[in-house]
């Protein structure tokens, strides 16, 4: 393995010899205001910001982790440790502050080492994996060592480079940030114009300009129980992990779509015969939370199934065509009715087949119906391909974050400043000077300390 060639005027440390790790408890005054941070209160993103609640240091107690501002803090534990939870602690009240025992404390051992630049290298892939790679204890609540924290090693810059690294990393890590946040907007985006679609496709607006008029000719004004065969529930019968056929329940479907993940299965030929799906049927939600129940697909006959007991199977009969029917049940109209409709348990709500079978709905001709699942599916193809397109970009900019802290930590993003300013980087401002500056500073602490204890 060859030897890393080190960036001029850096030199090899670990974190503990450029940061104390837990620093001791804070003495203060019980009636004195202060921070308080729970561990739900800790970002996960880089700019994030940390928030507190307000309460005397006497009420906080001794149990808690101790920080003051321009410390920084991060998650041990799982899973918030691999989740990112860590900031720079700001603006406490008499600039003390405590949190969840959970919390490590990262202090500076020169206070002109920027907090930003400890919170970037525990935001390090490095850090982060090899963190969660050491982590002791039980399942569930596994926790980084500190000894893997002190000894984490670095490649250090001089002061004044990591003033500079800590200054890019604030501008370029906001920007993504912003991009980020941004991107993460435009699934709902979409999720409201899908809806739009379906509110002018079920109203008669979306096929307008194909009709040539704005009167809904030829509709026709009913309940879903005139247009449909009789309801029909799924089975009840225990599932299996493995089977001939797969059953499908509520969680298969999302979106409109069956969803063929996380299947259960049957062998039993009775219950196959008796509950076997043909294309074209819709499976509608009668039992789920009040959020989701009534939720609705249909099943296109992608690969043998049969359906469970929580599911309502509709058949439609001829002059209702059954793609249209599932983007009528799926829009706001139909959601609107079965909050209408659904009568509450203590955690779940029902709409049976007889209230679904009441669902009120104004269906046109079998021509004009082809016609709005037509142009349905192709803007819905559309926004389909903007979430890709999306999930993409996002994929991307999690991992520029990643590339941006790579580098800076590397050298670099400041490999051009060391060429413009090497007296900035050598002899007494060379990053080894720096660690022999925080050595004799704290040889002469203990040395002092040890005087005392001799007094």
């Amino acid at each position: 393995m060859s030897e890393i060639i080190l960036p001029e005027g850096w030199t090899n440390c670990t974190l503990a010899d450029i940061a104390e790790v837990n620093p001791k408890k804070i003495e203060a005054e019980q009636d004195i205001n202060a921070g308080f941070v729970p561990m739900s209160h800790a970002p996960t993103n880089y700019n994030g910001k940390l928030e507190f609640e307000e309460k005397t240091w006497g009420e906080i107690g001794k149990s808690y982790t101790n920080f003051k501002n321009d410390d920084v803090i991060f998650a041990k534990v799982t899973p918030c440790f691999e989740n990112g939870k860590a900031a720079i602690v700001k603006d406490m009240p008499n600039n003390i502050g405590a949190g969840s025992s959970e919390f490590y404390v990262l202090r500076a051992r020169n206070q002109e080492i920027p907090a930003s630049y400890l919170l970037g290298i525990i935001k390090t892939r490095k850090f982060m994996q090899e963190g969660a790679e050491n982590m002791t204890g039980a399942v569930g609540l596994r926790r980084v060592p500190r000894a893997f924290v002190e000894s984490f090693p670095l490649i250090l810059p001089p002061l004044v480079e990591q003033k500079i690294i800590a200054d890019k990393l604030d501008t370029l890590l906001a920007q993504v940030d912003s991009t980020k946040a941004r991107l993460e907007q435009i699934p709902q985006i979409l999720k409201r114009f899908r809806q739009a679609v379906l509110a002018a496709a079920v109203s008669g607006k979306l096929t307008e300009e194909w009709r040539g008029t704005t009167i809904l000719i030829d509709w026709k004004k009913g309940i879903l129980k005139n247009f449909i065969k009789k309801p029909s529930y799924g089975t009840s019968a225990k599932s299996q992990k493995e089977g001939l056929i797969p059953v499908l329940r509520m969680g298969n479907l999302q979106s409109g779509k069956v969803d063929w993940s996380d299947l259960v299965y049957t062998s039993d030929k009775n219950e196959i015969e008796k509950y076997k799906l043909i294309a074209g049927d819709i499976l509608f939600n009668r039992t789920n939370s009040p959020e989701l129940v009534g939720k609705t697909s249909i099943y296109r006959g992608e690969r043998d199934a049969i359906y469970a007991g929580y599911l309502i199977k509709v058949q439609c009969l001829d002059g209702l065509n059954p793609e249209y029917l599932n983007y009528h049940l799926n829009s706001h109209i139909a959601k609107q009715y079965c909050h209408e409709v659904k009568s509450d348990g203590v955690s779940q709500s029902n709409i049976n087949a007889q209230k679904l079978a009441a669902y009120p709905l104004i269906v046109p001709s079998i021509e004009e119906q082809a016609e709005i699942v037509r142009r349905v599916e192709q803007l819905f193809v559309y926004a389909d391909a903007i979430e890709k397109q999306v999930q993409s970009a996002l994929d991307r900019v999690r991992n520029l974050t990643q590339s941006i802290l790579a580098k800076a930590f590397r050298g670099e993003l400041t490999a051009q400043w060391r060429v413009e300013n090497p007296d900035l980087i050598s002899g007494k401002n060379s990053a080894r000077a720096l660690l022999e500056k925080i050595h004799q500073e704290r040889s002469s602490i203990k040395k002092i300390k040890r005087g005392k204890g001799n007094s």
